[in-house]
């Protein structure tokens, strides 16, 4: 059984992390924040007495589900209130900084160059953009197996697929990923 400490801290750890796969979905980062923090309430609220090994895989789950929920109660409310959206604003002007949330194993960026410093900014903006670009679920399997550093096995479990599924949707991420970057002159 986890205890409370543990569930804190794996929370702490899962945020950052979290919203970011969510931001890449929803693409709003309002609705990202909420889903996070509706995942991680229902994950405490019904399986805070679970083991501890287990809760990333649940909490995987829960938000893969509230982020569907949250796909689902858009499709709705368009339809009822389609004529609502041309009253909403098309962009918050605000964007999710890659970079803020990025530190280099050498923590080398205090001496490069402003050059350097910008053409890792092109960089890291590109490869968001191409991410955010992926259907949906080659961009899900994509960002669990690699951001999320999960295995084939449980990565199938939270999207509720089978294991060759996930493999060819991230190896059809990693494609097309690989072929948009190449086609800007970017390569890792």
């Amino acid at each position: 059984m986890a205890t409370e400490h543990e569930l804190s801290d794996f929370l702490k750890n899962v945020e950052r992390r979290a919203f970011k796969r969510s931001v890449y979905h929803v693409r709003d980062e309002e609705a990202a924040l909420d889903i996070v923090q509706d995942s991680m309430m229902k994950l405490a609220q019904h399986y805070g007495d679970k083991p501890a090994e287990e809760l990333p895989m649940l909490f995987q789950r829960i938000l893969s589900n509230c982020t569907l929920d949250w796909f689902r109660r858009q499709k709705t409310r368009r339809a009822l209130f389609s004529n609502l959206s041309d009253f909403e604003p098309a962009d918050n002007g605000e964007d999710f900084d890659l970079l803020e949330n990025f530190v280099s194993p050498t923590d080398s960026r205090e001496s490069e160059s402003a050059e350097d410093t910008t053409r890792r900014s092109q960089v890291f903006h590109e490869i968001e953009e191409q991410i955010a670009a992926l259907p949906g679920r080659q961009r899900e399997a994509f960002l669990m197996r690699y951001w999320e550093e999960m295995d084939v096995a449980e990565t199938a479990a939270a999207m509720g697929c089978s294991e060759g599924s996930v493999k060819t949707h991230c190896s059809r991420a990693v494609h097309a990923l690989s072929k948009a970057l190449k086609a800007k002159g970017i390569s890792l």
